[in-house]
């Protein structure tokens, strides 16, 4: 795997992880970018919502778009993931205890 694809799986389970544990499983872009970057994931806003959009494909999460200020929101099967409970292909699994 290369290290774009690692960096991908870990910014996938890292905004996951951050609408699990947000008030209403809901954050919007600038709050996780910001997040990610404190997490050593130096992505972009366009890059967040790339990931965001893949997620959503997935089933994992939903997102709405306010002119251009993107909103996502955890669904069930996300959280899951999240937690560690099932496993997800692209998406790297959360180490126990975390």
């Amino acid at each position: 795997m290369s290290y774009a694809e690692e960096l991908r799986e870990h910014a996938r389970i890292a905004i996951l992880r951050m609408l699990a544990d947000a008030p209403s499983y809901t954050s919007n872009v600038s709050m996780m970018t910001d997040l990610l970057r404190r997490f050593g994931i130096g992505y972009t806003r366009d890059q967040v919502v790339g990931e965001i959009r893949w997620l959503e494909e997935q089933g994992l999460l939903n997102a709405e778009d306010h002119h251009g200020f993107v909103i996502a929101t955890a669904t069930v099967r996300g959280v899951e993931v999240a937690q560690g409970i099932v496993t997800y292909p692209g998406v790297q699994r959360p180490r126990p205890g975390n």
